[in-house]
């Protein structure tokens, strides 16, 4: 009896070797791990063979299963594109990227503008995260790749950008940083843990600058806030600086510059390489960032 295999299964399969990992796959498809090992074990019962191997921690496919994806590929393509045709609403492929909240005003729609020319039908879901949780998402495999910020203290993970220069931010009406009666410098920081937070301690610690927290948060908009409303100074980078904000030169003391690193799982779908380029190629752009004003 000639075997009906199932377009769902055919899929799991071509995720799953893509993404190097069918625990991978089950979270970009968002079925359990369970659902996804049924699939495989009955397209082998099938097919008559086994179609992957255990090769370290993944499963690489046998020669029936080299033979098998082939064949898939191709099925599931002409599925997707049969169902266009009698209008079907077919899932697209979806890329999981995650960014810093940076990233969002400049990075991210000039990057999605030029890959969504080049992949019209490819989703991709962004997620905004904090540093050390972009990096762990990325290596648990809900993120397929992601751009993070790194301290240059220890050694960095991924492919290395950029190193960019850490900025004393304040109100453009500022001319000098705000200080209270006491002379304390207020801050406006993100919660801990925080690069940029760490590096802002210190360097007014080292150098014997009073300060205290004015406002600590989870969320950049609400730093800029903060800052418009002359609630204390922060620091960042040049990226996503709002219209209102000023950069505070030789006025304060000299912060280290950072890492702006990419990470992504081993392996990525074609898009997704394709997504990672374009990234890269708008980080390296120098106009991105934009110019700041000065004091």
């Amino acid at each position: 009896m000639v075997p009906q295999f199932d377009i769902e299964a055919l899929r799991t399969i071509i995720v799953g070797t893509d993404l190097g990992s069918f625990a991978r796959a089950a979270l970009h498809l968002g079925r359990s791990q369970s659902a996804v090992s049924m699939q495989l074990k009955r397209l082998e019962e099938q097919a008559g063979h086994a179609l992957f191997h255990r090769r370290g921690r993944g499963l690489v496919p046998t020669e029936a299963g080299d033979t098998l994806l082939s064949y898939a590929r191709r099925i599931v393509a002409m599925h997707d594109e049969a169902a266009l045709a009698l209008g079907a609403s077919v899932a697209p492929p979806t890329i999981r990227l995650g960014l810093p909240q940076d990233f969002f005003e400049d990075v991210m729609p000039s990057a999605l503008a030029t890959f969504s020319q080049k992949r019209p039908n490819v989703h991709v879901a962004v997620r905004a995260g904090r540093n050390y949780a972009l990096e762990d998402e990325v290596k648990s495999g809900r993120l397929d790749l992601a751009v993070a910020f790194a301290g240059m203290d220890r050694p960095g993970t991924g492919e290395l950008l950029a190193t960019m220069p850490m900025l004393w931010l304040s109100k453009d009406e500022d001319s000098e940083p705000l200080r209270d009666v006491s002379g304390t410098l207020p801050l406006v920081l993100f919660d801990h843990p925080c690069l940029f937070r760490q590096a802002a301690l210190r360097s007014l610690d080292e150098a014997g600058v009073r300060w205290r927290l004015s406002l600590t948060t989870p969320s950049l908009p609400g730093v800029w806030a903060a800052l418009r409303f002359g609630l204390g100074v922060t620091v960042r980078t040049a990226h996503g600086v709002p219209p209102g904000i000023r950069r505070l030169d030789n006025c304060l003391p000299a912060l280290p510059p950072l890492e702006l690193r990419m990470l992504k799982q081993e392996h990525l779908p074609e898009a997704a390489q394709d997504l990672a380029h374009i990234l890269k190629a708008t980080i390296e752009n120098p106009g991105v960032a934009g110019q700041l004003p000065t004091r």
